[in-house]
């Protein structure tokens, strides 16, 4: 009965077998790869064929007898044989022939990758800029400088009068009336310079992502699923100007209480600051998956090892998120300076007034003493989650690369809650605050590099290290 059916199998082959005599061994490899047997078991199982079978002798009759004996194994006797390719990956980038099953987001060879990738390093790099120079135009109260916006930006006063009409304008703002009140003109320049240099930082940041963004849908780099993601990255950005001078317009506006500086509204702050970090956590993610298309793994091990590591790290980096963002009410609420004391608040661990406004929700976001405790217990458990990730993955047997991730990762989040204490018990000099706020985008970072290296390897990545396995 088996014989019969080989019999048969290699008559329908003899076509294949003629198509295929003339090929080279590389492309033998990539045919016989799928019928799961190293070079040993073929030889053996080529000697045990009967010698009635002429076309057995050929070197293609030999893969599609070994392909067609799987597949009759397969189908007569189920528990017999099971394909191994999930338990097979690859730690190196998978070639423009074995991508038959991987999703490219750049598919218009190794030169498009590069050049892609790099543009979009350098556009996250810049959103990155820009939230440094965020924190120094807010430590120096100098968002508040300019009261109009322009969509364009406009240019700068260039001569006394156009400044003195700036001045004024600036006058009539509740900053100046409040806590300005008497400033000189060079003071003012200075503010207002930073508040102008951030804004057109942004602008600068827009026309340098839409041009090569431009030039490389031209070029026919960049595949349809690239493209619509860098649309909605692009949208983002310019929404966060309209967020950016939404929350400005909150700190121009009279205060409810007479004794009340004015500030922005921490709630518009918070939104500006996180729509920050989502735009820059979708460039840099979208960079490495067009330069790394391909997470190293290259044993099973790894693989399994990365998987248990990925379960604790998504927690982790939501915390690392959340944490970020009540950093952002911190600063809204002018928290820092509220307590300037560690481990203790003041002389209490718990302040009396954590919950004295109504309703409890105000607390968590208004609260000036609730607001600097939510944040230093998110920052604690931060550093002792990242401190659990990396003490439970000390014995995984994971990837090089993961282990230096993970432990660069927990120096990172160390530094970070060294920096809010020095900058805490300074009291929030312009410096440490600036250091401490890319600190908290720093480790972001490094939460974005350890998840896109724990992903799951494609199937493509799996073919290609099962070739290179049984060659």
């Amino acid at each position: 009965m088996i014989e019969s059916r080989l019999i048969s199998l290699l008559r329908r082959s003899k076509s294949v077998t003629q198509k295929f005599s003339s090929s080279n061994p590389r492309e033998w490899k990539t045919f016989t790869t799928p019928c799961g047997f190293s070079n040993e078991h073929q030889s053996r199982f080529y000697s045990s064929l009967p010698r009635f079978i002429p076309a057995a002798e050929t070197p293609v009759a030999r893969s599609c007898v070994g392909y067609g004996l799987r597949s009759l194994l397969q189908s007569n006797f189920k528990n017999f044989y099971k394909p191994p390719f999930r338990n097979f990956s690859t730690a190196a980038s998978v070639s423009a022939k074995d991508t038959g099953g991987l999703k490219l987001l750049v598919t218009a060879g190794p030169h498009a990758q590069k050049a892609v990738g790099i543009w979009l390093f350098v556009s996250a790099a810049w959103v990155f800029s820009m939230v440094v120079l965020g924190g120094v135009t807010r430590l120096t109260r100098s968002g508040l400088s300019m009261t109009d916006w322009k969509f364009t930006g406009g240019l700068p006063p260039l001569s006394d009068e156009e400044w003195l009409v700036e001045f004024e304008k600036y006058k009539q703002s509740p900053e100046y009336k409040r806590v300005n009140k008497g400033m000189s003109l060079d003071d003012f320049k200075f503010i207002y310079w930073m508040e102008y240099a951030h804004r057109m930082w942004g602008r600068a940041l827009g026309i340098m992502f839409a041009l090569p963004f431009s030039y490389f849908l031209r070029k026919g780099y960049i595949t349809v699923q690239l493209g619509l993601r860098l649309c909605g990255l692009f949208a983002l950005g310019a929404g966060q100007g309209l967020i950016g001078w939404w929350m400005v317009k909150s700190g121009l506006e009279e205060p409810a209480s007479d004794y009340a500086e004015p500030r922005v509204s921490p709630y518009r702050l918070a939104a500006h600051l996180t729509s920050a970090f989502v735009i820059y956590s979708g460039l840099f993610w979208t960079a490495l998956s067009v330069v790394m298309p391909e997470p190293p793994a290259e044993s099973v091990a790894w693989v399994q090892g990365a998987a248990k590591v990925k379960r604790l790290a998504l927690p982790v980096s939501f915390l690392v998120g959340i944490t970020a963002v009540s950093g952002a009410f911190v600063a809204g609420n002018d928290a820092g300076r509220a307590f300037n004391t560690f481990p203790k608040m003041g002389d209490t661990w718990i302040p009396e007034d954590v919950f004295s406004l109504k309703p409890l929700v105000r607390n968590f976001f208004e609260n000036t003493s609730t607001v600097q405790l939510d944040h230093r217990i998110l920052a604690t458990a931060t550093l002792f989650s990242i401190g659990g990730l990396w003490w439970s993955s000390r014995k995984l047997d994971i990837h090089p690369a993961i282990r230096s991730l993970i432990g660069s990762t927990m120096g990172m989040a160390a530094l970070q809650v060294t920096l809010g204490i020095s900058t805490l018990l300074s009291y929030v000099p312009v410096s440490l605050g600036t250091a401490h706020q890319a600190g908290a985008l720093t480790l972001l970072t490094l939460m974005i590099l350890l998840n896109h290296t724990l992903r799951r390897p494609s199937l493509a990545s799996q073919n290609a290290s099962f070739r290179s396995q049984t060659a």
